[in-house]
C-alpha cells in the first residue's frame, strides 16, 4: 500500500518517518532477512520524498542494524547475526572504545579517499556536495548532523568502485560517527568543532573533485587524525 508523506516537513524529519515505516514492515516480516529493498527511485515514488531523505533514510536503518548496502547490488534486510563484522553499542562505551575505531577508520578511509580520487563520477560528486550542504544547514540550525556526515563518508566509499570498501563501512553503519562523546561539551564548543570538521570535510572533497589521490589521502588522514587526537586528550592519553 503507497504512503505519501506530508511534503512541508523538513528533509531530516521525512527521513525518520521513512525509517519508522520501512524498520516496521521489517520487525513485522514484510521485509524478511535477505530481501532486497526496493530501489531508490520505487522508495522515492512510493512515499514521495527526494533522493536525499531516502538516503538518509537507508543510513539510519544501516546505523540500526536492519539492512545493508553491497554497492553495485542493492541494499538488502540484514536477519539476526548475519552480519559478518558490526561494531555494537557496547563496543563504542568508552573514549578508549571510540578512538579504537577511529583508529581502524584512518586505516581505511584514507586509501578509499585517494581512489576515490581517481575513480569517482559527476554522480557521487553530487551526492557529496548534498552531503556536504545537508551538513553545514544542520549545524547553522543546531539539529544533528550525523546522517549527513555519515553519508559523505559512505558515498566516498562508493566512489572507490571497489564495492569492499562499501559494503564495510555500510556494515559500520552512522554510530561510528562518534558526536555523542562530545555531548557534554558546550553548545558554543560543539558547533565550533563541527565548523572544523566542516571545513575538513570540504578540504577531502576539493582534493577528490581536482582528483588528487595524494591529497585527498592527507585531507583524510588529518580530519580522522584530529578526531582522534580530540578523544585522546579527553581520555588522557598521550599516545
Amino acid at each position: 500500500m503507497s504512503t505519501v508523506f506530508t511534503a512541508r516537513k523538513k528533509p531530516r524529519s521525512l527521513a525518520q518517518e521513512l525509517v519508522d515505516v520501512l524498520g516496521e514492515r521489517i520487525r513485522e516480516g514484510q521485509l524478511a532477512p535477505g530481501d532486497k529493498l526496493p530501489t531508490e527511485a520505487a522508495v522515492m515514488a512510493e512515499f514521495g520524498v527526494s533522493r536525499t531523505v531516502v538516503r538518509e533514510a537507508i543510513s539510519k536503518l544501516q546505523a540500526a542494524g536492519l539492512v545493508e548496502t553491497r554497492h553495485g547490488v542493492g541494499t538488502f534486510v540484514v536477519g539476526p547475526g548475519e552480519a559478518s563484522f558490526r561494531i555494537t553499542p557496547e563496543q563504542l562505551e568508552t573514549l578508549r572504545d571510540v578512538i579504537a575505531v577511529l583508529e581502524l577508520r584512518i586505516g581505511l578511509e584514507t586509501e578509499a579517499a585517494a581512489l576515490a580520487a581517481v575513480r569517482r563520477t559527476g554522480e557521487h560528486l553530487q551526492t557529496m556536495r548534498l552531503a556536504l550542504d545537508e551538513f553545514a544547514a544542520a549545524v547553522g540550525e543546531g539539529r544533528d548532523a550525523v546522517a549527513p556526515d555519515f553519508a559523505f563518508h559512505l558515498e566516498i566509499a562508493r566512489a572507490t568502485q571497489n564495492a569492499h570498501f562499501a559494503e564495510l563501512l555500510s556494515s559500520l553503519g552512522a554510530k561510528i560517527i562518534p558526536r555523542a562523546r562530545l555531548a557534554d561539551e558546550s553548545s558554543e564548543d560543539l558547533k565550533a568543532y563541527l565548523l572544523r570538521a566542516n571545513a575538513e570535510h570540504e578540504s577531502i572533497f576539493d582534493a577528490i573533485v581536482r582528483q588528487d589521490p595524494e591529497a585527498a589521502r592527507a585531507a583524510m588522514r588529518t580530519h580522522l587524525a584530529n578526531s582522534r587526537e580530540r578523544r585522546r586528550r579527553a581520555a588522557g592519553e598521550t599516545a
